[in-house]
Formats: structure tokens, sequence, C-alpha cells
């Protein structure tokens, strides 16, 4: 009788240990998944903030910039600037640029004018060495109404882009390929002395390309505004 109930009890002993065992395992299988569930939601956050932070890296920086010195036409017995050009170029490790109006604006202050947008077109086919066969080209292309730099100013105050290296003949700005903003200034829109003029270069993506310069004394037809 007694060693029938010793054996009873060590049949209950190894039946709860068991189901012990399976209770136990059923735990760490729970916390692995949960772990599993909240590692994988860290990864894809974290993922996303990296995703974040490049976007809006290349939403707050520009591909283009400033590739040499602002120069002006002026005009020295009336101590005004007919035109004005600007070289810009795509930043290393920068993506390229679509120029095309459609694309595009240009917006001009001064010390007295703001135009929103004064960005008439771009010559895309060849090059052009100089600001005079460059705007010519534009007169040509419908873009301005006269040539500035020969002291005919045109009606309106416009910007036209022209290529000094083109790779491929259309509007896109790549990767070592040179180019020029130009203005041609409207007669009571002309910049003299001491005036403050900013362009700003606006794209569909990222922050717009500035240029701010301070017009010095106009001495000579080339006029050095840094």
């Amino acid at each position: 009788m007694k060693l029938q109930q010793k054996r009873t009890l060590h049949s209950h002993r190894g039946v709860i240990g068991v189901e012990s065992a399976i209770v136990m395992i059923a735990f760490v299988i729970v916390a692995a998944a949960l772990a599993f569930i909240v590692l994988n939601m860290g990864f894809s956050t974290t993922q996303k903030t990296k995703q974040a932070i490049v976007s809006s890296t290349a939403e707050s920086s520009s591909s283009m910039q400033i590739g040499g010195k602002v120069i002006g036409s002026g005009h020295v017995s009336a101590g005004k600037l007919n035109a004005t050009v600007f070289p810009v170029k795509i930043i290393s490790g920068g993506t390229s640029v679509n120029l095309d109006p459609s694309n595009t604006a240009i917006r001009y202050i001064d010390d007295t004018i703001e135009h929103g947008n004064i960005y008439a077109g771009a010559l895309t086919s060849g090059v052009h060495d100089t600001l005079a066969s460059a705007m010519q080209a534009a007169v040509t292309a419908g873009y301005v109404s006269s040539n500035p730099v020969n002291a005919s100013t045109p009606l309106e105050t416009k910007a036209i882009f022209y290529f000094n290296i083109n790779r491929n003949n259309n509007f896109i700005l790549d990767q070592f390929e040179y180019g020029m903003f130009a203005i041609a200034f409207e007669e009571s829109e002309r910049p003299q002395s001491l005036d403050i003029i900013r362009i700003e270069v606006i794209l569909p993506n990222g922050s717009p390309m500035t240029m701010e310069r301070t017009v010095p004394n106009i001495s000579s037809s080339i006029v050095d505004l840094g």
C-alpha cells in the first residue's frame, strides 16, 4: 500500500514538472516574439528617421554654386549697369539641375525693385564665350528685346542662361558643365554705384541659390562685382 502511494506521488511530481517546463517554454517563446517585434519596430523607425534626415538635408541645400567672379556690363557716362552675369556650376557630388523656364524661376531684388520671376529662357545649343554674343543670341531667340551690351536697353528686365561648357545641348546643367545666368536691365531699373542687387535661382527641390553683390564705382565697361 505504501509503495503504491509513493509511485502515485512520484508520478504526479513528474507531470507537474513537465507542465512547468511547457509553461516556461511558452513564456520564453512569447518573450522572444515580443522582443523581435520591438527590435523590428526600432529598426524600421531608425530607417525612416535616416530617410527623413537625408531628405531634409537635400531639401535644405542647393546643387548649384557660384563658379567664379560676377561681372557687369557698365555704362560709364550714366554710372549704371546695363547687364550683369554670374557663373554657376554643380557642386561636388551634387545632382544635375533642370533649368527649363517651366522648372526654374529667378527672383531679382535691389534697393527699389523686386521681381518675382525675370527668367526668360536658356540658350541650350552650343556655347557662348562672351556676354555680348549670348545676349545677341537671346535677342534672336526672343528672350530679350535688345542687346544691353551694345548700350541698347531692353523693354523689360529679363534673365537668361547660357553655357560656356555644354556637353549635350539641353536644359540640364550637369557635372562638369559650366554656365552663366545673365540679367539685362530695363532703362529705369539699371543698378548704379552702391546699389545692392540680389538674385535667387529658385528650383522645385532644394533651397534657392542666392547671389548678392554691392555695385562698385562704374569706371569702365567691364565691372568686377567680386
